[in-house]
């Protein structure tokens, strides 16, 4: 049998505001359901396939948050900023109400590819360095790279604070200053510093890719999408 609630309750659990604030939003008749208006919070719903506006925006209820954002420079991943705005003001409000979170953290000038949800397991098994989930980077560095300087990521270089060398999965070099390289770890500033411990520098950084997801390439910095039911399938 479907599973079934009461109006009030899904725009609370949806993230519209407190269980009072959702329920003037009904009686003031800001809501549709699966395109008729109702004003009555206490009107029972099934939840599959349930489609509904709130002040002339429309949603579809999801029991958990899954998105994609091509994350744009200058911005922080985390709720409480220092310096720069924060990812969440790209969103809208009623997922940040979710408390949707960064699966791993890019630092303020890192752009690309970045999943978010509200689904605590999910955010572990995608982001645990155990379910060796890898990450592509494409790494902008300030001079040229040769085969040695692959070679050696690829062997393992040493960074400080760390007890064994840390290898990249891949590299590819794209260009004498680009490189693609492919982490399954995600320790703190990794990309850089491996690029620091061949002697070179980092001037620019992008994630490219998580998984089987590519970043796609309408996908504009400061947007955000759902992930597809095939995407998170894969990551699942």
């Amino acid at each position: 049998m479907a599973k079934t609630l009461d109006l009030e309750r899904i725009l609370h659990k949806q993230g519209f505001g407190t269980r009072k604030m959702c329920r003037i939003l009904i009686v003031n008749e800001e809501v549709t359901v699966n395109g008729t208006m109702c004003d009555d919070p206490d009107a029972k719903f099934p939840l599959e396939n349930l489609h509904y506006t709130v002040q002339g925006e429309a949603w579809e209820y999801r029991e958990h948050s899954y998105l994609m954002m091509h994350k744009p420079a200058h911005y922080e991943c985390t709720h409480k900023t220092q310096f720069h705005p924060t990812i969440y003001t790209l969103l809208p409000a009623p997922l940040v109400e979710r408390d949707v979170q960064c699966i791993g953290r890019l630092d303020e000038d890192t752009t690309g590819l970045i999943l978010i949800s509200d689904d605590g397991q999910f955010i572990h098994k995608v982001s645990s360095p155990k379910h060796h989930v890898p990450k592509v980077y494409e790494v902008t560095c300030k001079h040229p790279l040769d085969d040695a300087h692959i070679e050696a990521l690829l062997a393992g270089v040493k960074l400080a604070d760390e007890d064994q060398t840390i290898a990249a999965l891949e590299v590819a070099r794209i260009t004498p200053l680009v490189l693609h390289m492919t982490l399954a770890e995600g320790k703190y500033h990794q990309v850089k510093r491996m690029i620091a411990a061949i002697s070179n520098r980092v001037e620019a950084l992008k994630r490219i890719r998580i998984g089987t997801i590519a970043l796609p390439a309408d996908l504009q910095p400061g947007q955000w999408r759902w992930l597809s039911s095939e995407e998170l399938a894969s990551l699942k």
